[in-house]
């Protein structure tokens, strides 16, 4: 193990360390009282989601407190967002189509999918838990395969499949009655997710994501990237020499990804046409409810992407990608070339 390695998993046991050590102080921590249940009860208080808010403002910052303007609100909120591109100049560049012969989804892919799928989570409009699936063993993997592969040769998603139900989930900072300070999160049908879970199975093994995404990827954290970084200032602060960063935050960044650019992303990967369409398909016509404290309202969803679908980091990844290799390349800026 080089030394770079063995500073890396110090670093990791220092963090679980930490995280030992602060439990541990726990009940003592901003409460006054060492009562190890009186702490319980106060940390579980204080970890609830502010969902039961019943009154929001409208974008000049009025309060709105009727049943109807609420509604109306987060309506015209979520339509803006999922529906909100910035600027861009279009893209001369055209990609060719790969036209290739996919292989069937076989039963193995399946039994993995449902192996990943986490118990015990939210359902979508559908009432179908994975559970179900889990439950049925073999006969639902045989059924689930003889379904996927229907949906792969006919490239239609089923309508049910398209419906979602969208929940405000307080930030836990900001004004507890500003919009923006909500992370809409999707619940949909769970059987949805299986087949997406497939479908980004395949896509890993075409697409070839940079060797610096550290989010959403298997056996690494951002943490590392944290770690390679606290290293990299040691070392310039050590020789005494300037070290320029550049943090980059994307505001709403699953709401505002242009659809097209994922669909050229896709294509300048290589990836198989079917399997573009497929993508496509899944964001056709999506229907969403929203869902508060006192309204359901519905919102037309015509960009972006949605938080709480499986596959949706990856085609983020293929986003980033481009910006990343730009950096390992050299980025022109006023005719000078900047790493």
């Amino acid at each position: 193990m080089d030394r770079t390695e063995e500073y890396r998993q110090e670093y990791k046991e220092l963090q679980r360390r930490v995280k030992r050590e602060d439990t541990a102080r726990g009940p003592g921590i901003d409460s006054g009282s060492t009562d190890q249940e009186t702490w319980f009860l106060k940390m579980t208080e204080d970890g609830k989601d502010v969902q039961q808010v019943r009154v929001i403002k409208d974008r000049d910052g009025r309060v709105l407190t009727s049943e109807e303007s609420v509604q109306k609100r987060w309506k015209e909120y979520f339509e803006e967002l999922m529906n909100e591109e910035n600027e861009r100049e279009k893209r001369g560049e055209r990609v060719n189509s790969v036209e290739q012969k996919v292989d069937k989804i076989r039963k193995d892919e399946v039994r993995k999918a449902l192996k990943r799928m986490k118990s015990g989570k939210a359902v979508g409009p559908d009432d179908i838990p994975v559970e179900v699936w889990k439950c049925l063993g073999e006969a639902a993997v045989e059924f689930l395969t003889s379904l996927f592969n229907s949906i792969l040769e006919s490239e239609k998603i089923p309508e049910e499949w398209k419906r979602s139900v969208l929940v405000p989930i307080f930030k836990n900072k900001g004004d507890v009655q500003s919009c923006s300070n909500y992370r809409g999160i999707k619940l949909m049908s769970h059987t949805m997710k299986l087949w997406e879970r497939v479908v980004e199975a395949r896509l890993r093994k075409v697409v070839e994501i940079c060797e610096q995404q550290y989010g959403f990827m298997p056996r690494k954290s951002t943490t590392d990237a944290i770690f390679a970084l606290r290293i990299l200032m040691e070392k310039y602060r050590d020789g005494q020499r300037e070290l320029h960063c550049v943090l980059v935050d994307l505001e709403k960044a699953y709401d505002r990804v242009p659809r097209e650019e994922l669909w050229y992303c896709m294509r300048k990967s290589g990836v198989a046409e079917k399997y573009v369409r497929v993508v496509q398909g899944m964001y056709e016509r999506s229907r969403t409810v929203v869902r508060s404290a006192v309204v359901q309202t519905g919102v037309q969803s015509g960009g972006g992407t949605a938080s709480g679908i499986g596959s949706e980091p990856l085609p983020l990844c293929y986003g980033d990608g481009p910006v990343v290799r730009g950096g390992q390349t050299g980025v022109s800026l006023d005719n000078d070339v900047c790493r």
